[in-house]
């Protein structure tokens, strides 16, 4: 039997990168799956290869009444959710704390931060009516070995750290669980921003070589913990932090 037999999931960012990897790797596992993301046609494109199990929708998570929209959506396609998976995320570019604008800094937390808050006003009180559910956050190696150039960005993702766990202990007796799933960098559209040069051969190098296991995260990497943590395997797990950063926190 596969492990997420008759799951119902939302991830969100899910049209490319961490998302569009949890969402296949998901629906593999036998879930249905609504993709939210900002770029429909990216969400779309995901799901076209994934069959009648996979819902694409268009979703700014920094906006309530759009992920109150995309969560009915999920209810009335599938049913109440049983994962949800916050993983769309943004960054600023990797500069100086003071050299990022005030609008960059309130987009990072409104869709890194925020987003998490809409999603939990709005799919917890129909998890606490079923008296079960999982929500995985996706965080980043930033928020537990932070480094120059990422501050505000880093702290966005301090702060889904906390949440995770403040949420873990709060939910609990409702049966839900709340885990965080925190990668290092990986070759998704984000890379350039994140390292702060071309990207170029030379300048991954560069990088690859602060990590251990002499990689970058792949998508999948992540998917497969994501999976693990919403599965019966993981019934017991709440409030963990898994870094999936080979290494890289060390």
């Amino acid at each position: 039997m596969s492990r997420l037999s008759n799951k119902i999931a939302i991830v969100t960012g899910a049209g490319s990168g961490f998302g569009a990897a949890i969402a296949r790797a998901y629906i593999k596992e036998g879930a249905r799956v609504v993709l939210a993301d900002l770029n429909l046609e990216a969400a779309k494109g995901v799901a076209a290869g994934l069959g009648d199990n996979a819902s694409a929708v268009a979703c700014d998570v920094s906006n309530f009444d759009q992920v109150s929209a995309m969560v009915r959506h999920c209810v009335e396609r599938f049913g109440v959710p049983n994962i949800v998976v916050n993983n769309a995320g943004t960054t600023h570019r990797n500069q100086s704390m003071l050299d990022v604008d005030e609008a960059t800094f309130d987009r990072v937390f409104a869709v890194n931060v925020k987003s998490i808050y809409h999603m939990t006003r709005a799919v917890v009180p129909l998890m606490k009516e079923k008296k079960e559910g999982v929500i995985i956050n996706i965080g980043s190696v930033g928020g537990i070995r932070p480094r120059p150039g990422l501050t505000w960005y880093n702290s966005s993702k301090g702060a889904v750290k906390v949440m995770t766990k403040s949420m873990a202990v709060e939910v609990a007796p409702d049966g839900i669980r709340v885990n965080l799933i925190s990668p290092v960098m990986a070759p998704t559209g984000l890379l350039q921003d994140f390292m702060g040069v071309a990207d170029t051969a030379e300048n991954r190098a560069r990088f690859v070589s602060t990590i251990p296991l002499g990689r970058m995260c792949d998508p999948t990497d992540v998917a497969n913990v994501a999976v693990f943590l919403a599965s019966e395997e993981a019934r017991f797990l709440t409030g963990v932090e898994m870094p999936v950063d080979g290494g890289r926190s060390i």
